[in-house]
């Protein structure tokens, strides 16, 4: 897990971490903008079959607003459309506007994103100077906390669903607010259960590198993914798996299939390591089956 620097993509740090490891099979979950720092999530080797399953439903971020401006990009590296004044604008208000973008809402993403429409990213068609409609998109804002308002600067920390821009947050709450707002920085503390303290710099990766220390920095693809149940696998049961098969019951360690419910992932294990995640499938009156999705052996 690195702590990107601003001023970068996402892709350019996996570009970083393949030269320092010297490995091509690199890649990464939840893009950050280029001016967003924080946790980044990269998966090496084997470890990228293991990212369509983690868990990163909930994110965490804190982030500052500038008041009194409002962009092309809804951050403060895009062109100022408008500005007005901010002067009026108190902390009671802040804190009433934090608790209006609380809770289940709808959000449009912005032009400026990676989202596509008609086979092309919006960011594209923004460049050109066109400007489509979105559908609004369902998000949750479990918490939106003021850290501190120091006029023009809000300081705020939101925990929120996958899929929430906070730059579109910053923006719509400037226009409320009535002088406009637009991010001027933004740092993912949390995505899922990679926390911004066990995160390494790309200077502390390639210094690990050398000093031959990676394994302190890594988590395995099992433990990565410890919010799915585990299925431990008889030695029968490994056979069948390494030969691209799905274990029946028998096959397993455990004597009760019930713990795995229709339409549940699971970790197949064999020795504390990761052998495949399966889903469970109904059959009938019969057990429910159990069906490889991706096999790591």
């Amino acid at each position: 897990m690195i702590d990107k620097p601003a001023g970068i993509t996402s892709h350019d740090v996996v570009s970083r971490v393949r030269r320092i490891l010297g490995t091509r099979k690199v890649g990464h979950t939840g893009t950050l903008d280029p001016f967003a720092t924080g946790v980044l999530p990269i998966a090496v080797n084997d470890g990228t079959k293991a990212i369509p399953f983690l868990d990163e439903g909930v994110k965490c971020y804190e982030a500052v607003m500038q008041l009194g401006v409002a962009t092309d990009t809804l951050d403060m590296t895009g062109v100022v459309l408008r500005t007005a004044d901010w002067q009026t604008v108190t902390r009671e208000e802040i804190e009433s506007v934090l608790k209006q973008f609380t809770g289940h809402l709808r959000q449009i993403p912005p032009m400026y994103s990676a989202i596509k429409q008609g086979g092309q990213p919006l960011y594209k068609l923004a460049r050109r100077g066109q400007v489509v409609d979105r559908p609004a998109r369902e998000i949750d804002v479990r918490s939106l906390e003021l850290l501190s308002f120091s006029p023009p600067l809000v300081s705020f920390r939101v925990v929120c669903s996958r899929g929430t821009y906070v730059r579109t947050l910053a923006d719509d709450m400037g226009t409320i607010l009535g002088c406009g707002g637009s991010l001027k920085e933004l740092r993912r503390i949390a995505s899922g259960p990679f926390d911004i303290s066990a995160a390494v710099t790309l200077e502390g990766l390639a210094g690990a590198a050398q000093l031959g220390t990676l394994e302190y920095l890594t988590v395995t693809p099992l433990a990565a993914l410890s919010h799915l149940q585990e299925i431990p696998l008889s030695d029968g049961g490994l056979a069948l798996v390494r030969h691209g098969r799905s274990p029946t019951w028998p096959a397993t360690e455990i004597s009760l299939s019930t713990a795995c419910e229709e339409g549940t992932l699971v970790r197949l294990t064999h020795g504390g390591n990761l052998i495949a995640v399966a889903e469970c499938r109904s059959c009938g009156a019969e057990l429910p089956r159990i069906i490889l999705k991706r096999v790591f052996v």
